[in-house]
Protein backbone atom coordinates (compact mmCIF):
# COMPACT_ATOMS: atom_id res chain seq x y z
CA UNK A 1 0.00 0.00 0.00
CA UNK A 2 1.53 3.24 -0.97
CA UNK A 3 1.67 6.19 1.51
CA UNK A 4 -0.98 7.96 -0.45
CA UNK A 5 -3.73 5.06 0.11
CA UNK A 6 -2.37 4.47 3.95
CA UNK A 7 -3.27 7.82 4.59
CA UNK A 8 -6.25 8.56 2.53
CA UNK A 9 -8.15 5.38 4.22
CA UNK A 10 -7.25 6.81 7.61
CA UNK A 11 -8.55 10.30 6.73
CA UNK A 12 -12.29 11.43 5.75
CA UNK A 13 -13.87 14.25 6.19
CA UNK A 14 -17.38 14.87 8.16
CA UNK A 15 -18.10 16.99 10.60
CA UNK A 16 -15.62 18.12 13.51
CA UNK A 17 -15.94 16.86 17.27
CA UNK A 18 -17.17 19.51 19.60
CA UNK A 19 -13.98 19.65 21.42
CA UNK A 20 -10.46 19.95 19.95
CA UNK A 21 -7.46 18.74 22.51
CA UNK A 22 -4.45 21.96 21.43
CA UNK A 23 -0.61 21.01 21.84
CA UNK A 24 0.41 24.46 22.69
CA UNK A 25 1.04 23.84 26.31
CA UNK A 26 3.41 20.72 25.29
CA UNK A 27 5.58 23.29 24.14
CA UNK A 28 5.79 26.27 26.13
CA UNK A 29 3.43 28.37 24.08
CA UNK A 30 1.70 30.57 26.49
CA UNK A 31 0.53 34.29 25.30
CA UNK A 32 0.05 35.99 28.85
CA UNK A 33 3.24 34.42 30.92
CA UNK A 34 6.61 34.04 29.99
CA UNK A 35 7.42 32.03 33.30
CA UNK A 36 4.53 29.66 32.76
CA UNK A 37 5.47 28.85 29.07
CA UNK A 38 8.85 27.97 30.23
CA UNK A 39 7.65 25.74 33.04
CA UNK A 40 5.66 24.05 30.78
CA UNK A 41 8.10 23.64 28.73
CA UNK A 42 10.11 22.06 31.12
CA UNK A 43 7.52 19.69 32.44
CA UNK A 44 6.69 18.47 28.93
CA UNK A 45 10.45 17.91 27.96
CA UNK A 46 10.07 14.08 28.02
CA UNK A 47 7.36 12.35 25.92
CA UNK A 48 5.71 9.87 28.31
CA UNK A 49 4.97 13.45 30.29
CA UNK A 50 3.14 14.12 26.95
CA UNK A 51 1.44 11.05 26.96
CA UNK A 52 0.12 11.17 30.48
CA UNK A 53 -1.94 14.49 29.46
CA UNK A 54 -3.27 12.48 26.25
CA UNK A 55 -4.36 9.79 28.10
CA UNK A 56 -6.23 11.49 30.60
CA UNK A 57 -8.18 13.98 27.65
CA UNK A 58 -8.85 10.71 25.88
CA UNK A 59 -10.31 9.27 29.60
CA UNK A 60 -12.49 11.96 29.05
CA UNK A 61 -13.99 11.51 26.33
CA UNK A 62 -11.44 13.92 23.93
CA UNK A 63 -10.38 11.99 20.31
CA UNK A 64 -9.35 14.70 18.22
CA UNK A 65 -5.82 16.08 18.90
CA UNK A 66 -4.78 19.51 16.64
CA UNK A 67 -1.48 19.65 17.09
CA UNK A 68 1.74 20.95 15.22
CA UNK A 69 4.46 19.02 13.37
CA UNK A 70 7.09 19.68 16.08
CA UNK A 71 9.81 16.83 15.96
CA UNK A 72 8.12 15.21 19.08
CA UNK A 73 4.53 14.71 18.23
CA UNK A 74 6.51 12.57 15.62
CA UNK A 75 7.36 10.00 18.77
CA UNK A 76 3.44 10.53 20.31
CA UNK A 77 2.16 9.68 17.09
CA UNK A 78 4.60 6.18 17.21
CA UNK A 79 2.83 5.56 20.58
CA UNK A 80 -0.40 5.55 18.99
CA UNK A 81 0.21 4.08 16.15
CA UNK A 82 1.47 0.79 18.36
CA UNK A 83 -1.66 0.85 20.44
CA UNK A 84 -4.47 0.65 18.39
CA UNK A 85 -6.75 -0.39 20.62
CA UNK A 86 -6.13 1.57 23.31
CA UNK A 87 -6.59 4.61 21.27
CA UNK A 88 -9.52 3.37 19.64
CA UNK A 89 -10.96 6.22 17.61
CA UNK A 90 -8.26 8.72 18.38
CA UNK A 91 -7.45 11.54 15.34
CA UNK A 92 -4.86 13.75 14.13
CA UNK A 93 -5.55 16.93 12.98
CA UNK A 94 -2.27 18.61 11.72
CA UNK A 95 -0.88 22.32 11.43
CA UNK A 96 1.49 22.90 8.82
CA UNK A 97 4.02 23.66 8.70
CA UNK A 98 6.81 24.21 12.04
CA UNK A 99 8.76 26.60 10.69
CA UNK A 100 11.46 26.76 13.23
CA UNK A 101 11.81 22.36 12.15
CA UNK A 102 12.74 23.41 8.54
CA UNK A 103 15.05 26.39 9.78
CA UNK A 104 17.45 24.42 12.33
CA UNK A 105 17.13 21.22 9.58
CA UNK A 106 18.56 23.47 6.87
CA UNK A 107 21.34 24.74 9.26
CA UNK A 108 22.73 21.49 10.66
CA UNK A 109 22.26 19.72 7.65
CA UNK A 110 21.87 21.42 4.37
CA UNK A 111 18.92 21.97 1.59
CA UNK A 112 19.60 18.45 0.63
CA UNK A 113 20.04 16.92 3.89
CA UNK A 114 16.72 18.82 5.28
CA UNK A 115 14.68 17.15 2.19
CA UNK A 116 16.13 13.58 3.37
CA UNK A 117 15.37 14.03 6.55
CA UNK A 118 11.16 14.89 6.64
CA UNK A 119 10.91 12.97 3.03
CA UNK A 120 8.51 9.85 3.10
CA UNK A 121 11.07 7.58 1.43
CA UNK A 122 8.62 5.89 -0.73
CA UNK A 123 8.27 9.26 -2.55
CA UNK A 124 11.93 10.11 -2.38
CA UNK A 125 12.35 10.45 -5.89
CA UNK A 126 9.17 11.43 -7.04
CA UNK A 127 9.53 14.54 -4.30
CA UNK A 128 12.50 15.42 -5.41
CA UNK A 129 11.90 15.46 -9.13
CA UNK A 130 9.20 17.59 -8.41
CA UNK A 131 11.11 19.84 -5.78
CA UNK A 132 13.87 19.86 -8.54
CA UNK A 133 11.50 21.24 -11.53
CA UNK A 134 9.84 23.44 -8.71
CA UNK A 135 12.92 25.24 -7.91
CA UNK A 136 13.92 25.95 -11.34
CA UNK A 137 10.49 26.90 -12.66
CA UNK A 138 9.36 28.99 -9.77
CA UNK A 139 6.71 26.18 -9.92
CA UNK A 140 4.61 26.87 -6.76
CA UNK A 141 2.39 24.12 -7.06
CA UNK A 142 5.20 22.26 -6.99
CA UNK A 143 6.61 23.75 -3.84
CA UNK A 144 3.94 23.77 -1.90
CA UNK A 145 2.42 20.02 -2.68
CA UNK A 146 6.23 18.89 -1.07
CA UNK A 147 5.67 21.42 1.53
CA UNK A 148 2.37 19.63 2.60
CA UNK A 149 3.84 15.65 2.25
CA UNK A 150 7.13 16.08 3.83
CA UNK A 151 4.78 17.28 7.07
CA UNK A 152 2.72 14.66 6.56
CA UNK A 153 5.05 11.71 6.76
CA UNK A 154 5.25 11.38 10.40
CA UNK A 155 1.28 10.86 10.44
CA UNK A 156 1.59 7.61 8.19
CA UNK A 157 -0.91 5.07 9.37
CA UNK A 158 -2.74 6.91 11.51
CA UNK A 159 -6.19 8.85 11.19
CA UNK A 160 -6.28 12.77 9.82
CA UNK A 161 -9.39 13.77 9.23
CA UNK A 162 -8.54 17.12 8.23
CA UNK A 163 -4.57 19.14 7.52
CA UNK A 164 -4.37 23.02 8.92
CA UNK A 165 -2.22 25.54 6.95
CA UNK A 166 -1.16 27.10 10.21
CA UNK A 167 -1.58 30.98 10.17
CA UNK A 168 2.00 32.24 9.68
CA UNK A 169 1.66 30.39 6.30
CA UNK A 170 -2.02 31.38 5.76
CA UNK A 171 -1.81 35.68 6.65
CA UNK A 172 1.64 35.73 5.06
CA UNK A 173 -0.09 34.21 1.72
CA UNK A 174 -3.24 37.02 2.30
CA UNK A 175 -0.54 39.95 2.84
CA UNK A 176 1.17 38.87 -0.24
CA UNK A 177 -2.26 38.20 -2.28
CA UNK A 178 -1.65 35.07 -3.19
CA UNK A 179 -5.12 33.77 -3.36
CA UNK A 180 -4.08 30.82 -5.96
CA UNK A 181 -1.91 29.07 -2.90
CA UNK A 182 -5.21 28.62 -0.89
CA UNK A 183 -6.42 26.51 -3.80
CA UNK A 184 -3.56 24.48 -4.44
CA UNK A 185 -3.59 23.44 -0.33
CA UNK A 186 -7.01 22.55 -0.20
CA UNK A 187 -7.21 20.48 -3.70
CA UNK A 188 -3.72 18.57 -2.56
CA UNK A 189 -5.04 18.02 0.68
CA UNK A 190 -8.23 16.28 -0.37
CA UNK A 191 -6.82 14.19 -3.12
CA UNK A 192 -3.61 13.13 -2.09
CA UNK A 193 -5.04 12.53 1.83
CA UNK A 194 -8.55 12.10 1.86
CA UNK A 195 -8.72 14.76 4.13
CA UNK A 196 -10.51 18.62 4.90
CA UNK A 197 -8.11 21.21 4.22
CA UNK A 198 -8.73 23.79 7.17
CA UNK A 199 -6.72 27.17 7.47
CA UNK A 200 -6.38 28.77 10.77
CA UNK A 201 -5.87 33.08 10.89
CA UNK A 202 -5.10 35.70 13.36
CA UNK A 203 -7.41 37.76 10.55
CA UNK A 204 -11.02 35.69 10.11
CA UNK A 205 -12.72 38.53 8.71
CA UNK A 206 -10.00 38.73 5.68
CA UNK A 207 -9.43 35.28 4.82
CA UNK A 208 -13.19 34.51 4.56
CA UNK A 209 -13.50 36.89 1.67
CA UNK A 210 -9.73 35.27 -0.19
CA UNK A 211 -10.51 32.25 0.48
CA UNK A 212 -14.37 32.75 -1.24
CA UNK A 213 -12.62 34.02 -4.22
CA UNK A 214 -10.05 31.22 -4.47
CA UNK A 215 -13.15 29.15 -5.24
CA UNK A 216 -13.21 27.01 -1.38
CA UNK A 217 -16.55 26.81 -0.66
CA UNK A 218 -17.80 26.28 3.20
CA UNK A 219 -14.62 26.71 4.28
CA UNK A 220 -13.15 25.47 7.77
CA UNK A 221 -11.19 27.96 9.24
CA UNK A 222 -9.76 28.27 12.47
CA UNK A 223 -9.19 31.38 14.41
CA UNK A 224 -9.10 33.24 17.77
CA UNK A 225 -12.79 34.05 19.49
CA UNK A 226 -12.91 35.46 22.41
CA UNK A 227 -15.92 37.72 24.40
CA UNK A 228 -12.90 40.42 25.39
CA UNK A 229 -11.60 40.64 21.30
CA UNK A 230 -8.39 39.00 22.84
CA UNK A 231 -5.64 38.83 19.74
CA UNK A 232 -9.05 39.24 17.03
CA UNK A 233 -7.29 40.95 14.15
CA UNK A 234 -10.25 43.68 12.74
CA UNK A 235 -12.21 43.87 16.10
CA UNK A 236 -14.52 41.77 17.68
CA UNK A 237 -17.51 43.53 16.10
CA UNK A 238 -15.85 42.19 12.17
CA UNK A 239 -15.68 38.66 13.69
CA UNK A 240 -19.61 38.27 14.61
CA UNK A 241 -20.83 39.83 11.46
CA UNK A 242 -18.35 36.99 9.77
CA UNK A 243 -20.01 34.29 11.97
CA UNK A 244 -23.29 35.69 11.64
CA UNK A 245 -23.26 36.28 7.58
CA UNK A 246 -20.77 34.22 5.98
CA UNK A 247 -21.12 30.92 5.19
CA UNK A 248 -17.73 28.83 6.87
CA UNK A 249 -17.20 26.32 9.47
CA UNK A 250 -15.82 28.09 12.49
CA UNK A 251 -13.51 26.51 15.28
CA UNK A 252 -12.54 29.04 17.65
CA UNK A 253 -9.22 29.13 20.08
CA UNK A 254 -7.95 30.86 22.66
CA UNK A 255 -11.41 31.03 23.57
CA UNK A 256 -10.21 31.63 27.76
CA UNK A 257 -8.10 34.24 26.39
CA UNK A 258 -5.40 32.74 27.76
CA UNK A 259 -6.99 32.36 31.17
CA UNK A 260 -8.44 36.06 31.05
CA UNK A 261 -11.99 34.99 30.99
CA UNK A 262 -13.63 32.69 33.45
CA UNK A 263 -14.30 28.60 31.57
CA UNK A 264 -17.72 29.03 32.00
CA UNK A 265 -18.78 32.78 31.11
CA UNK A 266 -16.40 32.55 28.40
CA UNK A 267 -17.70 29.09 26.81
CA UNK A 268 -21.44 30.88 27.42
CA UNK A 269 -20.39 33.89 25.09
CA UNK A 270 -19.38 31.47 22.92
CA UNK A 271 -21.76 28.76 22.36
CA UNK A 272 -23.95 32.14 22.11
CA UNK A 273 -22.38 32.94 18.79
CA UNK A 274 -23.54 31.78 15.25
CA UNK A 275 -22.15 28.48 13.83
CA UNK A 276 -19.32 28.01 16.30
CA UNK A 277 -18.46 24.34 15.19
CA UNK A 278 -15.73 23.01 17.25
CA UNK A 279 -13.86 24.85 20.28
CA UNK A 280 -10.05 24.22 20.59
CA UNK A 281 -8.36 24.47 24.43
CA UNK A 282 -4.90 23.25 25.80
CA UNK A 283 -4.70 22.14 29.30
CA UNK A 284 -2.14 20.08 31.40
CA UNK A 285 -3.89 18.62 34.29
CA UNK A 286 -7.02 16.15 34.36
CA UNK A 287 -9.11 18.43 36.42
CA UNK A 288 -8.37 21.79 33.71
CA UNK A 289 -9.53 18.70 31.22
CA UNK A 290 -12.19 17.13 32.92
CA UNK A 291 -13.90 20.68 33.88
CA UNK A 292 -13.91 22.01 30.09
CA UNK A 293 -15.12 18.58 28.29
CA UNK A 294 -18.07 18.84 30.93
CA UNK A 295 -18.61 23.06 30.31
CA UNK A 296 -18.61 22.29 26.40
CA UNK A 297 -21.08 19.17 26.86
CA UNK A 298 -23.24 21.25 28.75
CA UNK A 299 -23.36 24.55 26.85
CA UNK A 300 -22.46 23.84 23.54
Amino acid sequence: MTLESQVAVAGGTGRLDRFLFGDNQFFGVNHMSEEKARAQSMRFQRVDAVMDVLDDAYAAGVRSFMCTTHDRIAEIVDRVRSDPQHYEGFTFLPCMPYAHKYADAVTESGMLGALRRFLPEEGMLNAMVRGGRSVATKDVEGLITLLVDAEMAMFRGVPTPVVWLQNVVVDLLLGLGFTDAFAIFARHVRTRYGAEPGFITMNLPMLLGVLEQAGIENPLVCSNINKIGFRMSGGIEAYQEALDARPFRAVAMSVFASGAIPPREALEWIFAQPHIESVVFGASSRAHIRQTVELVRELG
